[in-house]
């Protein structure tokens, strides 16, 4: 459950509270009269292909056929 804060107390306190959640990623509901009214999150940072990809290196292999080539026979095959 995200944590939450009033906007009083958040103004007090901004940078310090905006340095924790850009520390911990976790996301902070601000309230206004015990009424969420904001959600202050971090943006994740984009992954290039290499990070994104590293934890199936070495795990997949590729078959000697060609990728464009057609499957509808294969299709058939589950019918």
């Amino acid at each position: 459950m995200p944590k939450t804060i009033s906007k009083s107390k958040l103004k007090a306190n901004m940078l310090r509270i905006f340095r924790e959640i850009e520390a911990s990623g976790e996301e902070l509901i601000v309230t206004d009269h015990n009424r969420p009214v904001l959600v202050v999150k971090p943006i994740k940072r984009r992954r290039n292909v290499d990070e994104l990809f590293a934890p199936y290196r070495g795990k997949m292999k590729i078959l000697e056929e060609d990728i464009n080539s057609p499957t509808t026979d294969d299709w058939e095959v589950l019918k």
